[in-house]
Order: structure tokens, then sequence, then C-alpha cells
């Protein structure tokens, strides 16, 4: 079930530069910044309500971000959305119709497993798919 907006993830070129103004903007400072590996970005979270917005700078020349600003400039990149159980939202979109561009969830940033579909098929928006990762652990608690 999705519940809410997780995050909307903005792709920049500098961190520290973007920091700044979003900072300014928001009248707050980031609470994390963290690097994801598998994904050659580095991330920098703000809170805003219970919605966060995500900066992503990329780390590797060929990473999907540094693409993304080539060709679209700086912007937004996706939208994540929470989700009680990850898995079985990938299967029920895919039944759905939806293109998974993940068919298992893998680890993201923010202590969150990630999924992300296709925008071909979700009205040329990326979307993200986001669960904590102990959320399933909590619920049976």
């Amino acid at each position: 079930m999705i519940r809410k907006i997780e995050h909307l993830g903005i792709a920049v070129k500098s961190i520290e530069k973007s920091n700044e103004i979003i900072s300014k903007l928001l009248d707050s400072s980031a609470y994390k910044e963290e690097a994801v590996g598998s994904e050659n970005v580095l991330t920098s979270f703000f809170r805003l309500g219970e919605t966060k917005v995500e900066l992503l700078e990329a780390t590797s020349e060929d990473s999907a971000i540094a693409k993304f600003i080539e060709k679209r400039g700086e912007g937004i990149h996706h939208i994540a959305l929470d989700v009680s159980n990850i898995e079985e939202e990938l299967q029920r979109l895919k039944d759905l119709g939806f293109k998974l561009i993940h068919d298992k969830p893998k680890k993201g940033a923010d202590g969150k497993k990630i999924a992300f579909l296709h925008p071909k098929s979700t009205n040329g928006i990326l979307v993200e798919l986001c669960e904590d990762i102990d959320s399933n652990e909590a619920e049976t608690k």
C-alpha cells in the first residue's frame, strides 16, 4: 500500500552549493549526507514536515544523475513514494501493467529498500518506491 510521498529527488551539480540554497529556502539544515556507491551519488536530505527533499550529486560521469543533468539540467529527478511492503507493491504495479526498472528492491539511501518504475509507464515521471529496511520487522513485533 502506498502511504505518502516520502521525498522529492532533485538532481544537482554540487551538493555543497545546493545545500546552501535549500537550507535558506527551507530555513533548516540538511539532517544527513550519504554516499550511495551502487548509484554513484552523494545524497543530502532535508525534512519538510512528513516529507523530505533529497539532493543527488553524481560521483561518476556515467551515473544516472550525471546523464540526467547532461540531458535536462538540474531539477526534479524523481518522486519517491513510501510503501508498507515494497515486494507486494512491485507485484501489484507489475500486474497493472507498469514497467519496472527493478524487479526486486535494493538498498538505497536513508535506511530504505528501493525500486524504480520506468517513466515510460508513469506519464514521464520517474517513480521510486521506498520502504524502511526494518518496517516489516517492526510491524510484526
